[in-house]
């Protein structure tokens, strides 16, 4: 389940400019599971998913679009920007 969006100045870089945004999700969630969860959520295509785990024991999820201006479309309808 993806918990929230991960907001840091790289982050907002990445969805300025790659069309990338970050999440913070489940521990045990699988990127096919982000990747399905994303796109039914927000109704936008997702082209890959990658995961991590923070320093602090969460999972962040980073997930880069498919159709371009995604991620910033997505972040301004979610008030980050």
């Amino acid at each position: 389940m993806i918990q929230h969006p991960f907001v840091t100045e790289k982050a907002t870089l990445q969805a300025e400019q790659k069309n990338i945004m970050q999440f913070i999700v489940d521990v045990d969630d699988t990127k096919d599971k982000v990747k399905k969860e994303i796109e039914a959520l927000y109704k936008v295509k997702v082209s890959s998913v990658n995961t991590m785990m923070t320093p602090k024991g969460k999972k962040k999820a980073i997930v880069v679009f498919a159709e371009p201006n995604t991620a910033t479309e997505l972040a301004s309808r979610l008030g980050l920007f």
